[in-house]
């Protein structure tokens, strides 16, 4: 039975049980449970010994509430495997809360909790929108660094009056 075009994490869940271990070295306590990243591609390589996998076509990453799709994604994972950080390319597009971003180049660090997008960064919500060079997002505060800025905001009807 054919996999069909979308891949999973799964398979790099699998692909790192199956990895060679030293039968000195103990099991790893499994951290508390953390709200899980889940990915999907057309197209998934991985890495075993570099801890790393590569994701292509119509790839999409969602934590909670940011969804990120790009056409390629670099993942990095540590030994449990938990993904750590990630980087689209290719033209990405990234929502939270309300909030779309599209740029480039996006990276992701889940350490720090952050997401940084490059290269031309062009943020919309409602009909307000602001572009910049580069952008960061804090994924637990929400709040938005931006650089080189320009854009437009609206103002609700009658406020001009005032």
């Amino acid at each position: 039975m054919p996999l069909g075009p979308r891949l999973s994490l799964a398979l790099l869940l699998i692909a790192t049980t199956i990895a060679p271990r030293s039968l000195a070295e103990p099991p790893k306590a499994a951290p508390p449970p953390k709200e899980a990243v889940e990915l999907s591609a057309d197209k998934l390589d991985i890495d075993i010994a570099g801890k790393r996998a590569l994701l292509e076509g119509h790839v999409r990453l969602t934590k909670g509430g940011l969804v990120v799709r790009a056409p390629r994604v670099e993942v990095r994972y540590d030994e449990v495997p938990n993904v750590t950080w990630a980087k689209g390319t290719g033209g990405v597009v990234a929502e939270v809360k309300g909030v779309r971003a599209e740029a480039p180049e996006v990276e992701i660090d889940l350490g720090k909790q952050t997401l940084s997008l490059h290269g031309g960064v062009r943020l919309q919500r409602g009909a307000g929108w602001i572009s910049a060079e580069k952008a960061t997002i804090d994924l637990v505060s929400l709040k938005v660094s931006l650089s080189e800025v320009k854009g437009a905001l609206p103002v609700p009807e009658g406020a001009e009056k005032k």
